[in-house]
Order: structure tokens, then C-alpha cells, then sequence
């Protein structure tokens, strides 16, 4: 076996020591101005840097982290970071990096939504998310305060906070064709719109919130009164028919109008005042009413063609409305009667003295009890012969059956007689119940009789007319004609000139002339009776 040849043996290396010094290489200075820059741009972002704030919505539709942008008037303010599901499940969190500039947004009045295209009545918004996405709109608060978590709106707000006006509730009995975005007119310019509603706790009214942008608010006075302008109003009475509306747009998407009382020294109202919103413009100008009294009435008769909400007159002049109907069993009778709910305002019958009120105390439940007495009774009566529409009339009968009414009832019950409608028909069916007891039979055959028996004298009278034509009727104008000539004869002696005239004024003239003398005679013995036996002048002396 052959062995290897050995190698030779390396140079020891030779060791220097290092230099105290070195100038460095300029390959760091890149990474240098790097780090330098990095540095900057952290400084700046989170010099830049606002606050993080926490907005819960119901859905995290059209919210992207990293993407989806914060706007305020178009103007990109802050970036959504994080989207997470909130521990309820009942929406999501949607984590907001704000810029430094914004944060005055993070107030606890500011309000978040979400802009996507929406269809609200006859207004379209947020077409421009088709395109570039949907984006979290902000309308920035003015508290003072701050806070990190919001509750985001799922409508976008109708008035931004900044516009100016005021704002003021309404307390409706019901909500009508109402909507979030509905407008407020003042004769018949839109002034403001519809903000909110809720229904109360109770469930009996509802609450709405208007704005009234400026400066039409200042015509919102204490006296103002509101009304629901929505849809078309019909009315035909003796004017006969009348139509109003606001606005086409009240009638796709409902309104609200008001209007003040001619009091121009009212005081404005005050911001949050709260007023009642009636169902038209005829409710709503009518005086106060005050607090209603509610009262029962009982028929005993058919109330088809009475409705709620039908007028309670006094005399012809409406003072309440009817609230319920119903049908009730009522075992003493053993009938069926119609109970009817109604609520009278008091006020409405001291407008011409309010120095002395209707009393609304015990006092008046004694007062309507003596009204009572004297006759004061509840009638239904026919409203409109076109509709058959019928109404409550309240008067006073004093020929009415006695009735008893308690005061202390709950509610009151107010007697009532038949209406109208009902005496007519009365009088009708006992016209008709005589007439079916009459001998019609018996009375057509005496009027057959009595006929016949008139053809006969008719008979015989045109054979007297005959008789009298053909007999009569020579003699009877020779009779006229000896009349005539005898009528001649005795004009011709009455004439001025005939001699039986002349004579009969010479005799008038004579018996004038015996009568003159006679009075002179008379008038002589008068004043000289001797004379009868003296002798004119003293003769017989």
C-alpha cells in the first residue's frame, strides 16, 4: 500500500490590532435616511391622528374595514379600522380612526348613519354610493362633550343640526299618512319637515317632532294650531263643493300645516313647546274646548248611518262628537237598545258669557238634572238626505215622557226620544194600519153606485139643456126685448128737457120758497111770541 505525500505546512497568519477609529462606509446612509423617514411619516401619522370612536348600527351592509371612508360634506374626515359583531348579536360594531382636524365630530350630539341609495316618499338619495360604494355620513355635534361610543341612525337625519330653526312637538291621535321627511307648510310654503314619532307609553296618542327651519320659525306662535294636510279634503255644503290640498307632494307623502289665530301680539313659541295636531283646519280653528264630559245615550231604535266621530249639536250648533257605538241586551225590557258614547265640550256653551261657565263640579251634574226636568232630551236626525249620514241633536222637548237621570253615573246617561226619521215612519205604518181597516170594498161599490146614479143626472141634464135651447130660450128673449123698450121710455121722461122734469123743479122751487117763509115765520115767533096775541107792532093794543 502506497502511502499519501504529506503537505506543507500554512504560514502563521500575522495579527494587527484594529484601528481606534474607522470612517463608516457609505452604504448605511441609505438604510439611515430610511429609518429617518419611517420616523417621520409615524411623527406625522400620529400627529394627524384623531380619536377612535365606536358606532354600533343594526347591519354592517356597504361597511368595509379599510375601506368604507367617514364624510362630512364631502370632505373625507376618517376611515372605518374594524367591523365586529356586538356581543348581544343584536347589531354590529364599527370601529372609526378620525383625523386630528375632526375631532370636534367625536361631541355627544354628533350622529352617524350609513348613505346608501333609499326610496323615502317622493326623495331619492344617496345615488352616488352606486358607483363609489357606500360611505358613513356624520352630522357633527355642538355640546361640548365627548364620548367614544355612538349609536348610528338607520335613517339618514331630515335636518342637519346646523340649519337654523327650531324645533317643536305635536300630540296627534293617530299618525295618518305621516312619515319621517314629510313637510311642515305655512300658507302653503314649505317651511320645515317632519323629524320623528313615537307612540306613548299608554298607547293613546302619538308624539311628533317638527322642525321649522328660519326664519319662518318666529310664525310659530303660542296661538299657532296645527293640522294634518295630507291627501285631498272634500267638502259640500251650501256653498256648495270645495276642495283643498297643500301640495301635490301631500298627497303622495302626507303634511302638516299651521296657521296663527290673527293674534299679532302673541309671543313666539318657545323651542320643544309641545301642540296638538288636529285632524283638518276646521278642528283645529276652532276655540279652545277645554276637557270634554263623556255622556251615554240609549236608543231604542235602528243608528245605521251614525258613525263615530258624527257631530253632537245643541240647537244647530255642533258642541261634541260621538266617541262608541254598540248594541247591548237589556234584561228588564227584554230588548235590544243601542248604546252610544258621546263627548260634549262645556266651553263651546259659555262663549257668550265667560263670566259664567257651565259648572263642572257637582253643581253642574244638578244643572244638567234640571235640564233634564225640563225636557231637555238626545233625538237622532238626518244629517244628508244624498248620504243618509245621521247626527245627534240635543234640545229641549217639554211635551217628552218624564225620564230620571243620575248624575252619579259612570258615565252619565242623557234620556232620549225617538228620532225624526223613525216618528214618520210611525205616522206612516199607522196610516197605513187605518186605511187597511177601511171597507174598500163596500166603498168602491157605493162609488159605482153613485156613478151610475151621476151618468143618469148628466143624462137628464142634457135633455133639460135641450129643453131650454128649443122652448125657453124664445120666450126668454122676447121678455128682454119688452124690458128694453120699457128701459127706453122711462129714459126718454127722466131726460133734463122732458116736461115731467121741467114741472117737478118748478114744484121744488115753489116748496123752497113755502119753506123759506116758513122759517121766517118761525124765527119771528121766536123772538116775538106776544105776537100771537098782540098782533105784528102792537095791532090788537
Amino acid at each position: 500500500m502506497t502511502e499519501q505525500p504529506s503537505l506543507p505546512q500554512p504560514p502563521a497568519p500575522s495579527v494587527q490590532p484594529s484601528r481606534a477609529w474607522r470612517r463608516p462606509s457609505l452604504v448605511w446612509l441609505i438604510p439611515l435616511l430610511a429609518a429617518l423617514v419611517g420616523l417621520g411619516l409615524v411623527v406625522q401619522t400620529f400627529w394627524q391622528q384623531g380619536p377612535s370612536i365606536t358606532v354600533s348600527f343594526s347591519t354592517a351592509q356597504g361597511i368595509e374595514p379599510g375601506k368604507t371612508k367617514v364624510r362630512f360634506k364631502d370632505v373625507e374626515i376618517g376611515q372605518v379600522r374594524t367591523v365586529h359583531i356586538a356581543k348581544d348579536r343584536n347589531g354590529v360594531l364599527v370601529t372609526i380612526d378620525l383625523i386630528n382636524e375632526a375631532r370636534e365630530f367625536a361631541a355627544t350630539d354628533s350622529r352617524f348613519w350609513v348613505v346608501r341609495p333609499r326610496l323615502a316618499g317622493t326623495a331619492i338619495s344617496g345615488l352616488e354610493t352606486v358607483l363609489s360604494g357606500a360611505y358613513i355620513g356624520v352630522d357633527g355635534g355642538h355640546s361640548g362633550q365627548y364620548q367614544s361610543d355612538f349609536t348610528g341612525l338607520e335613517e339618514p337625519p331630515v335636518v342637519a343640526s346646523d340649519v337654523p330653526g327650531h324645533r317643536f312637538r305635536l300630540r296627534a291621535d293617530d299618525i295618518g299618512s305621516l312619515d319621517v321627511g314629510s313637510p311642515v307648510y305655512f300658507r302653503r310654503i314649505a317651511v320645515g319637515h317632519v323629524e320623528s314619532f313615537s307612540l306613548e307609553n299608554d298607547g293613546s296618542h302619538i308624539q311628533m317632532g317638527i322642525f321649522v327651519k328660519s326664519p319662518y320659525d318666529r310664525f310659530v306662535t303660542d296661538d299657532a294650531r296645527f293640522w294634518h294636510a295630507s291627501g285631498v279634503d272634500l267638502k259640500m255644503d251650501a256653498n256648495g263643493v270645495k276642495i283643498e290640498t297643500q301640495s301635490l307632494a301631500t298627497i303622495l307623502m302626507g303634511g302638516i300645516a299651521f296657521e296663527n289665530m290673527g293674534n299679532t301680539d302673541a309671543p313666539i313659541a318657545a323651542s320643544d313647546r309641545e301642540f296638538a295636531l288636529a285632524a283638518n283646519r276646521a278642528d283645529a280653528v276652532k276655540a279652545p274646548e277645554g276637557d270634554p264630559v263623556t255622556m251615554m245615550l240609549r236608543f231604542h231604535q235602528s243608528i245605521r248611518g251614525l258613525t263615530v266621530g258624527a257631530p253632537v249639536a245643541f240647537r244647530g250648533v255642533e258642541i261634541g262628537h260621538v266617541q262608541a257605538l254598540g248594541i247591548a241586551y237589556d234584561p228588564v225590557s227584554e230588548e235590544f237598545t243601542a248604546p252610544v258614547t258621546i263627548e260634549i265640550y262645556p266651553q263651546r256653551l259659555t262663549a257668550m258669557d265667560p263670566n259664567h261657565p257651565f259648572p263642572k263640579d257637582g253643581t253642574g251634574a244638578l244643572a244638567v238634572a234640571n235640564l233634564v226636568r225640563r225636557g231637555l232630551r238626545a233625538q237622532l236626525r238626518s244629517g244628508s238626505l244624498l248620504t243618509g249620514q245621521l247626527y245627534v241633536s240635543i234640545d229641549f222637548f217639554p211635551t217628552a215622557a218624564p225620564a230620571r237621570y243620575d248624575a252619579h253615573a259612570n258615565p252619565p246617561e242623557l234620556p232620549t226620544i225617538p228620532g225624526d226619521l223613525e216618528e214618520l215612519e210611525k205616522q206612516v205604518q199607522t196610516i197605513l194600519a187605518k186605511l187597511s181597516k177601511l171597507p174598500l170594498d163596500e166603498l168602491a161599490d157605493d162609488t159605482h153606485r153613485t156613478l151610475v146614479a151621476l151618468e143618469g143626472n148628466l143624462k137628464r141634464m142634457d135633455k133639460l139643456e135641450q129643453h131650454v135651447d128649443s122652448e125657453m130660450l124664445p120666450e126668454i128673449r122676447d121678455g128682454l126685448h119688452d124690458l128694453r123698450s120699457t128701459m127706453d121710455g122711462l129714459q126718454q121722461t127722466m131726460a133734463p128737457d122732458a116736461p115731467l122734469q121741467q114741472d117737478s123743479r118748478a114744484a121744488l122751487q115753489n116748496m123752497a120758497t113755502v119753506a123759506r117763509s116758513l122759517k121766517t115765520l118761525t124765527d119771528s115767533l121766536d123772538r116775538h111770541p106776544e105776537s100771537l096775541l098782540r098782533g105784528k107792532n102792537g095791532e090788537n093794543q
